[in-house]
């Protein structure tokens, strides 16, 4: 088996509402929209972000896992500069984004924040100065 991930699939209780956040919120561009069924997004050159309506996520993968707390996953977009991770995190504040969690420098040597999207997933916009994080940047153009 080959080291990558093809597609990242994820459950959504309103998919209206998200596809109203991803597409017109972040100005992403849908590859498929099936409304109230799944909203597709390329998310980078060989990966899909698959956004389902819970009710057929749990009917091909299995029941959902419900309760309070975070979900116990996030997604991370990486960037070149602190400005961009500002940027970012005020354009998600302004389209509804809760809870935004402002930038930050950290321990480790980077500098990020965090916005979580409809459905509670959590993404965080980060500057990664370390070998992995230039790994994950698309060439510039």
């Amino acid at each position: 088996m080959d080291q990558r991930i093809s597609f990242v699939t994820l459950a959504v209780a309103d998919l209206a509402r998200t596809h109203d956040f991803y597409v017109a919120g972040l100005g992403w561009k849908p590859e498929l929209y099936v409304p109230d069924e799944v909203l597709m997004i390329q998310a980078g050159q060989h990966l899909m972000l698959s956004l389902w309506g819970e009710a057929g996520f749990e009917a091909e993968v299995g029941p959902i896992r419900r309760g309070p707390g975070i979900v116990p996953l996030t997604l991370a977009h990486n960037v070149r500069t602190e400005d961009e991770v500002d940027a970012i995190l005020d354009q998600a504040a302004e389209i509804g984004a809760n809870p935004v969690e402002r930038g930050r420098r950290r321990d480790w040597g980077g500098y990020t924040g965090y916005f979580g999207d409809p459905d509670g997933y959590r993404w965080e916009i980060a500057v990664n100065p370390g070998p992995s994080g230039a790994l994950v940047l698309p060439d510039q153009q």
